[in-house]
């Protein structure tokens, strides 16, 4: 199978930008497609590549397409747009954080037509999507992904092949529940220090030489949530979409999960509660205000 050289990418949102701006950057032919007039030929005229007004025009003639948007019902949605265009041997890597089950259907659908897909969904948000330095977990055969690495490794520094299609998703689902739950129980610890009289930035300190060390404490707690900026780029509905996801794939595989439905339904009373437009490290509001109690302002 040829190298891939032309790429179509549709969706350059917060993460989508910095991938498909550190595509061009490799030597990609890029083509951009976004849902907001004017964003690809933004991206276009800041960044390079060629900017094109839907996925379909994005995707004609290209070796490769990749998709990053909101949920898989809108990959479906795009796959059904451009798979006429699409030539036999094309390759999609879908890097939605999405639902495994209906990525399984969508690459169903391309196989018959004669196009492949693999599923490639990242970790390490906007910071190390600008650096090329993301986590990718991948799902598809060995020859699909032999195929993508070159696309992959102008991403992400980290890429692991999970298994069959699909298993990028499962396996993208349950860290962000790993996440999301080391989040919480931080935010909590945070609080009850607090109101022993301990300090929260010092806490954090101690946290991170300790055991209780996590991504969350080394990443988010100074950076977002102590200064009170909540601007980590991680809306909070995603977060709530990939915990529903993760307990998806625990109720297919008949897992029990009462702890990771408690943390699901905790994220998921603060999205209700703050409204949507919000980044997930503001969260910590709804802790807040069941402690009654206000962290912040320590560095």
């Amino acid at each position: 199978m040829a190298a891939i050289r032309t790429i179509g990418f549709i969706g350059i949102g917060n993460m989508g930008w910095p991938m498909a701006a550190n595509l061009v950057k490799a030597g990609f032919a890029v083509t951009v497609c976004d849902a907001r007039p004017g964003h690809a030929a933004k991206f276009a005229a800041e960044v390079g590549g060629t900017a094109v007004a839907d996925p379909v025009a994005a995707a004609k003639g290209m070796d490769c397409v990749v998709t990053i948007v909101p949920t898989s019902k809108q990959v479906a949605e795009v796959a059904a747009q451009i798979a006429p265009a699409l030539a036999a041997g094309a390759l999609v890597i879908d890097m939605t954080s999405g639902q495994p089950g209906k990525t399984r259907e969508i690459a169903a659908e391309l196989t018959a037509r004669g196009v492949a897909m693999i599923d490639a969904p990242v970790s390490g948000g906007v910071p190390r999507a600008k650096t090329g330095e993301l986590a990718i977990m991948v799902g598809g055969t060995d020859a699909d992904l032999d195929r993508a690495e070159p696309v992959l490794k102008a991403m992400g520094t980290s890429i692991h092949r999970c298994g069959g299609i699909g298993a990028g998703q499962a396996m993208k689902a349950l860290n962000n529940l790993v996440s999301a739950g080391g989040f919480l129980m931080g935010i909590e610890a945070l609080l009850i220090g607090q109101r022993f009289g301990l300090e929260a930035g010092k806490m954090v300190d101690v946290l991170n030489a300790s055991s209780g060390m996590t991504n969350s404490s080394q990443k988010k707690f100074k950076q977002y949530v102590l200064n009170r900026q909540f601007d980590d780029g991680f809306g909070l509905e995603l977060m709530v979409k990939d915990l529903g996801i993760a307990l998806e794939v625990g109720r297919d595989t008949n897992t029990p999960t009462p702890f990771s439905a408690l943390c699901r339904e905790m994220w998921a009373s603060a999205l209700s509660a703050l409204g949507p437009g919000h980044n997930h490290t503001a969260m910590t509001q709804l802790s807040e205000k069941l402690a009654g109690e206000t962290l912040g302002g320590n560095k």
